[in-house]
């Protein structure tokens, strides 16, 4: 028997690969269907059974293509109608994987589809748990998603509230839960990093798990502090719902290059948009084309994307450091931007050479963005950070700005002042002065190392402790 989790960081999501006796399943796969493929091939396996927890909202999920290319059956739990062939599993029903079963566990809440899958080895016993986005490692689902005209999120609350009692706590206390999400995923509140433990833990560290909690105040609990969803999440629940563009179609398109004459003329069309996903340093010193948005393939691109560009649809061209061509366009696929057209041959050093205009943001060190604090040489400084943590302690005197929300309050700024941005470590506040800068706030700076580095300029702080309950 093996059974592994594939983490991917940037979705802070997990995958799982089960194989038994040549016999394969797979849990909630990315959208990319190779690394699975390959996975099978070297344990000379068959992939049996692709099993999704739910539709997801935070990426966008390859059970289509990978039962195509594999003949592998697709499984839901209840109430999922998606527009493609399934085996719509019922709560309790065992599916075979060489010499292991597993059992679906109908666990509405999250969404009302949602299932988790009990593992039963060749001996009988429970080893395994996994939970999808039910039951999480210091959190349970949010309720919120998959509200509709005749369903509240408390309803959807009170549903995960019975689920959790009568069907997870119920299990072994020494069985793993294996989620489907942690920190960093918007899926819940306040997600532990750590990515499986002992249900018997949870139980005793887990605020949902409460022995003592009335639903009345389960539901109070996980409907309280909840942000507004990312703008994506809806687009990709109906992407998972549909058939999509093959991934391998995707990467073909999406990994053509441009010549810098012909990316100049595309970037100077309106309904086409310039990422430059190269790293912050490069970024920062090497310049960029006018007009380009920052999101670095090192950070959570994913998300940024999903946050920031509206359109599902938008036509997009990036920048990228040789060689990551494909791990780009597999990035932006992952959330459903599937309309990449290609990317700058040769990189700025093309551009260059080309001899077209290039822009950068300006930038300063922590030391210098305190000096000039303190000599009151700073006319427009910025924290884009979330509330929460800007709530949580922040320079005296700096406004909040958070890049979250950056597009509904472009009305709040001064293109005729000057700016300096920081974040927590200096990725978003580059987002967010890159985008400035694309409309037309073009005096911005960005702080190098962010919060992070300001702190130990002995600065002033508040000392205002955020509630756990704000996102």
């Amino acid at each position: 028997m093996k059974v592994e989790q594939l983490f991917t960081g940037c979705l802070a999501e997990m995958a799982y690969y089960i194989h038994s006796n040549g016999e394969v399943a797979i849990i909630d796969p990315l959208r990319e269907t190779e690394p699975y493929i390959e996975m099978a091939k070297a344990d000379g396996a068959k992939i049996k059974y692709v099993f999704l927890t739910h539709f997801h909202a935070d990426f966008v999920s390859g059970q289509v293509d990978l039962a195509k290319k594999t003949g592998a059956n697709i499984v839901f739990g209840p109430n999922a109608n998606p527009n493609y062939d399934i085996h719509q599993g019922k709560d309790g029903e065992q599916f075979k994987i060489g010499d292991l079963k597993l059992q679906l566990l109908h666990t509405p809440g999250h969404t009302m589809e949602s299932s988790s899958y009990l593992l039963i080895d060749e001996k009988g016993e429970k080893p395994y748990v996994f939970t999808g986005d039910c039951l999480f490692i210091g959190d349970v689902g949010r309720p919120d998603l998959a509200v509709k005209s005749d369903l509240t999120q408390e309803d959807l609350a009170g549903h995960l509230f019975d689920s959790l009692r009568n069907k997870i706590m119920t299990l072994p206390d020494d069985i793993i839960v294996y989620p489907n999400h942690g920190a960093g995923s918007a899926c819940g509140k306040n997600m532990s990093s750590e990515t499986f433990d002992t249900l018997g833990n949870q139980k005793k560290t887990n605020y949902a798990l409460r022995a003592d909690m009335t639903k009345e105040e389960f539901i109070k609990e996980v409907t309280t502090g909840l942000a507004p969803p990312p703008q994506y999440f809806g687009n990709n629940v109906r992407m998972n719902k549909g058939v999509n563009t093959s991934i391998d179609t995707i990467l073909h398109k999406g990994t053509t290059p441009i010549d810098a004459d012909s990316f100049k003329e595309l970037s100077e069309q309106k309904d086409i948009l310039v990422i430059d996903t190269r790293n912050i340093t490069v970024f920062t010193e090497e310049g960029t084309v006018p007009g380009a948005w920052f999101i670095g393939v090192d950070g959570s691109f994913a998300p940024w994307v999903g946050a920031l560009v509206t359109d599902i649809n938008q036509k997009i061209i990036f920048i990228a450091e040789e060689g990551r061509e494909q791990e780009v366009v597999t990035r932006f696929s992952r959330v459903g931007y599937d309309n990449t057209l290609g990317f700058l041959r040769g990189g700025m050093h093309s551009w260059k050479a080309a001899g077209h205009k290039v822009d950068k943001v300006a930038s300063i060190s922590a030391i210098q963005f305190a000096n000039m604090l303190k000599d009151g040489a700073m006319e427009m400084p910025l924290d884009v950070r979330k509330k929460s943590e800007y709530l949580s302690e922040h320079v005296v005197g700096i406004e909040n700005f958070p890049l979250d929300t950056i597009h509904s309050n472009f009305a709040e700024l001064n293109p005729n002042k000057k700016y300096y941005l920081h974040c927590a470590g200096g990725y978003r506040s580059l987002i967010a002065a890159s985008i400035l800068k694309a409309n037309g706030i073009s005096n911005v700076t960005d702080v190098r190392g962010g919060f992070k580095d300001i702190k130990e300029t002995g600065v002033e702080l508040t000392d205002y402790v955020c509630p756990t309950t704000l996102l």
